[in-house]
């Protein structure tokens, strides 16, 4: 009766959560990625909030606020920089934490992989609405391109598109909503994440193995807390010396000048996270079918949890398998390049093959360890 009464339900959560919660032994430094993303998403939230206290949502002050805002209001330069590289390591922590559960085959945690993904959708969507908000020339026309494309789908294109502008054009009401989506989104991710970690606590955490450890566990405090926290460290370490010594390194020169629909620059992009995505809709010359491919390529991970099983969960043990899966790491390095290069040749035909040999990973990776399965 005792040990019933000495926590609270919420303690006993938060215990649970961090303190007794049973891990496996043989976890390695890939496993950081989760607390890191978590401590990445608390940062933006706080650092969003305060940002967007100074902040106007209309296109003849949001430009200047910004630059005001910067100069004039106690340490806005370093909420600014820290949230514009914070999204920049969001999204590498994502990325790692992604190809950690594609080599490993954590997506046969079909709720968590199912969940993760939904969170990475919210999460892009969520920075290329907080890229339009400045109003720049590249958040003007990255709005502009970007939400022209759903002009491609059939018969409702048209008035989807009027319906997110607001009008007939990128103005004054496609800003404001955009504003008050980017508030919304983080906080609805940080509900998904507490779902995701549900579903984790409820399975398990896999290892490199591959294998059952139920019989090999230890306290996740202070085994993992410490190595979570060495982790951050090499972390945020890098970011700081970003947002103190080159803060504008990851951003676009031309974001600098006021958006302004009467000059388009000469070559439009996003930002780098969004660049293998945006060379698999160039590479396709439909713009229909552009679009996608591009949903595709972030939406295909649903498919992992229902493609062919293997024997031993993960690639340690295939080495057909680890071939590919690194192959698919080189091809996102170099989609992400000629996605940063003008639409010509010859960037369009290494997009086109790039994007094929994307996507045939995914029809690949099962039927390849599947017949391995049956070598060994």
């Amino acid at each position: 009766m005792y040990k019933a009464s000495r926590f609270s339900p919420l303690t006993s959560i938060i215990r649970h959560t961090v303190v007794t919660l049973p891990t496996p032994i043989n976890i390695s430094t890939w496993w950081n990625f989760g607390s890191l993303l978590g401590i990445c998403l608390a940062s933006q939230i706080f650092s969003g909030l305060v940002l967007s206290l100074h902040f106007t949502a209309h296109t003849d002050l949001s430009f200047y606020v910004v630059i005001q805002s910067f100069g004039d209001v106690y340490y806005n330069w370093w909420f600014r920089a820290l949230h514009a590289n914070g999204a920049s390591f969001f999204f590498i922590g994502l990325y790692l934490h992604i190809a950690r559960g594609l080599y490993y085959g954590s997506y046969l945690f079909k709720e968590v992989w199912s969940i993760g993904v939904g969170i990475l959708l919210l999460v892009m969507a969520s920075a290329f609405l907080g890229y339009v908000l400045p109003w720049g020339q590249m958040s003007f026309w990255g709005a502009t391109v970007i939400t022209s494309l759903f002009s491609a789908l059939p018969v409702i294109g048209g008035d989807v598109v009027v319906w997110l502008w607001g009008g007939f054009s990128v103005d004054n009401a496609t800003l404001t909503r955009f504003f008050g989506l980017h508030f919304v989104l983080p906080f609805i991710v940080a509900g998904l994440v507490g779902l995701h970690l549900f579903f984790l606590h409820d399975q398990g955490s896999s290892n490199p193995l591959g294998v059952s450890s139920d019989f090999n566990k230890v306290v996740f405090h202070h085994y993992y807390v410490l190595k979570d926290l060495v982790g951050a460290c090499f972390f945020i370490g890098p970011l700081l010396g970003l947002v103190y010594f080159n803060p504008w390194l990851l951003g676009d020169p031309e974001n600098f000048i006021e958006g302004n629909p009467l000059v388009t620059p000469h070559h439009i992009q996003p930002e780098w996270y969004f660049l293998f995505a945006y060379a698999i809709l160039r590479a396709v010359p439909n713009k229909l079918g552009g679009v996608v491919a591009l949903a595709a390529a972030v939406l295909v991970l649903f498919y992992m949890p229902v493609s062919p099983k293997t024997s031993v969960k993960g690639l340690s043990f295939y080495p057909w398998g680890k071939m590919l899966f690194f192959s698919l790491v080189g091809v996102f390095f170099l989609l992400t390049w000629a996605g940063s290069k003008p639409v010509e040749e010859p960037y369009v035909v290494i997009s086109q093959v790039l994007s094929f040999l994307y996507f045939s990973y995914f029809a690949l990776i099962g039927p390849i360890t599947r017949i391995q399965d049956k070598l060994l």
